[in-house]
């Protein structure tokens, strides 16, 4: 049995994988926001970047595809980002 008591628990910053179809390739808006692609939410950023990644070399065909990681941790405590600076 694993001890877990010992290790203090990582803080959970959690990050938004979505993406869709652009109206232009040097701006965010999408075509359709009806169409958007929400991957998932998870607790860090790596595993943010794994599902983003797969998913942008999935969609790699299609020039108007783009996805996004979003750290939503920072928009639930923005307070946090400032004392970081």
């Amino acid at each position: 049995m694993p001890d877990t008591a010992s290790k203090p628990p990582s803080k959970q910053l959690l990050h938004l994988v979505f993406g869709g179809e652009l109206d232009d390739l040097q701006g965010a808006a999408f075509k359709n926001l009806d169409k958007l692609d929400i991957v998932g939410i998870y607790p860090n950023y790596a595993s943010a970047y794994a599902a983003w990644k797969a998913k942008a070399q999935g969609t790699v065909d299609n020039a108007e595809m783009r996805y996004f990681i979003v750290h939503l941790h920072r928009l639930l405590d923005p307070q946090s980002q400032a004392r970081q600076r």
